[in-house]
């Protein structure tokens, strides 16, 4: 191995970030938007969070259907980290978007500025989805219209907002790129 090689391979090794875990340093370092930075540290705590929300609802879910047979029970199991991983996935793709423009060309600031505000809107849509889908016999008796309104919508609506918001999410990755 020559040299020039050597210093190659040593610059790759340097600025790549080797997956999930190195995209958030990796992320933080090579962006110059503090709106981004700020989100990366946002979707960090949310990922972890929504993750061991889910691990101790999966076993919640494995101790109630402990006894039962496949059929139903298997499919509510596997549907329930399906459901988590569909969470989970637009909260990491804004940073790994960008960790991938930063290793492979030059990214803008307004690219990482677009994708954390379209992100920050995701995590809005998932507090609205929630409260969308609230069962009737959980929700809080409130004095404010938004929220009744929000009540009085069928719960499947609340599956509405972060579709939307995965949507937007999208459309600022292809216009900015």
């Amino acid at each position: 191995m020559t040299d020039a090689q050597s210093v190659e391979t040593a610059d790759d090794a340097a600025g790549s970030y080797n997956g999930l875990p190195g995209a958030f340093p990796y992320a933080v370092r090579a962006s110059d938007s503090w709106l981004f930075r700020g989100y990366v540290a946002i979707a960090l705590f949310l990922t972890v969070a929504i993750a061991l929300i889910f691990v101790f609802g999966l076993i919640g879910v494995l101790a109630g259907s402990a006894g039962a047979r496949g059929g139903t029970f298997t499919f509510s199991r596997t549907f329930f980290l399906f459901v988590g991983v569909l969470v989970v996935a637009p909260l990491l793709a804004p940073v790994l978007l960008v960790a991938r423009r930063h290793r492979r060309s030059v990214s803008t600031v307004a690219y990482d500025r677009g994708l954390a505000l379209s992100a920050l809107v995701f995590v809005a849509s998932l507090y609205l989805g929630l409260v969308i889908s609230v069962p009737p016999a959980l929700q809080e008796p409130t004095n404010s219209a938004a929220v009744t309104a929000l009540y009085d919508l069928p719960q499947i609506a609340g599956l509405v907002p972060p579709l939307l918001a995965v949507g937007l999410m999208y459309v600022v990755h292809r216009v900015l790129r």
